[in-house]
């Protein structure tokens, strides 16, 4: 079962850290350049200022399973509406593991996008603004000088997901509360130490998980220190 907890941290590892940061930073690109930007980064930003679970409520019913007869869980009552059949998103294994990563990912993209939006704020338009008549396309400004000049701070913000996603227990212990094989590493601690009562192994995870968690600590002080030596 331990094994099983690392297979899917690992899982979250992969994937939530690089689709939050990617997300956020399409929508701090692309919110910038219309009308209505703000209201679309305050909808993508909503989901941080509800608690994490508040949050695994709201997606716990829109995965709901219901009956044959009757689904009150939102994605099941699109599928029956067009003509399939309910799928049991939070109890087959591996889609229910994904089912949470998406739910990661809808809260945590709002905090990259905050802060990828104020690193773009830093770079100089007279830069942009030269490239542009130089004959530079968008796509050109983006990759060879948008992205080099925030690069500091989207290694913040990956390294800063990834301690999150290391210490996740919220959205798996409110939508599945480890079951059906959805175990990760802080949710382990939990059930060894407060339900199976074993204090020693819920300890001995607890400092893996440290363990786990302090090399990104330390990669972001590095960081940090080296960017007030340069100021």
């Amino acid at each position: 079962r331990f094994l099983q907890s690392i297979d899917n941290n690992l899982l979250w590892l992969l994937i939530v850290p690089s689709a939050s940061t990617v997300f956020g930073l399409i929508v701090a690109v692309r919110a910038d350049r219309v009308r209505w930007g703000n209201i679309a980064k305050s909808l993508v930003f909503m989901p941080m200022a509800i608690s994490f679970i508040g949050a695994s409520i709201i997606w716990k019913f829109v995965y709901d399973y219901g009956t044959q007869q009757v689904q009150i869980g939102l994605l099941n009552a699109i599928i029956t509406s067009l003509g399939g059949q309910p799928v049991a998103f939070l109890t087959i294994p591996h889609l229910n593991t994904l089912a949470l990563i998406v739910v990661g990912i809808w809260i945590w993209t709002g905090f990259c996008m905050t802060i990828l939006s104020a690193a773009l704020k830093s770079v100089p338009d007279e830069i942009m603004e030269a490239a542009r008549v130089d004959g530079a396309s968008e796509w050109t400004i983006f990759w060879k000088i948008m992205v080099p000049i925030i690069l500091p701070t989207i290694t913040v913000v990956v390294t800063t997901m990834v301690i999150n996603v290391l210490k996740l227990f919220d959205i798996v212990y409110v939508m599945t509360g480890g079951n059906f094989g959805t175990n990760v590493i802080a949710n382990r601690m939990y059930t060894e130490m407060y339900t199976n009562f074993n204090v020693g192994r819920g300890t001995a995870v607890a400092v893996i998980l440290v363990i786990a968690i302090i090399p990104f600590i330390y990669f972001n002080i590095r960081r940090f220190l080296a960017q007030e030596e340069m100021r």
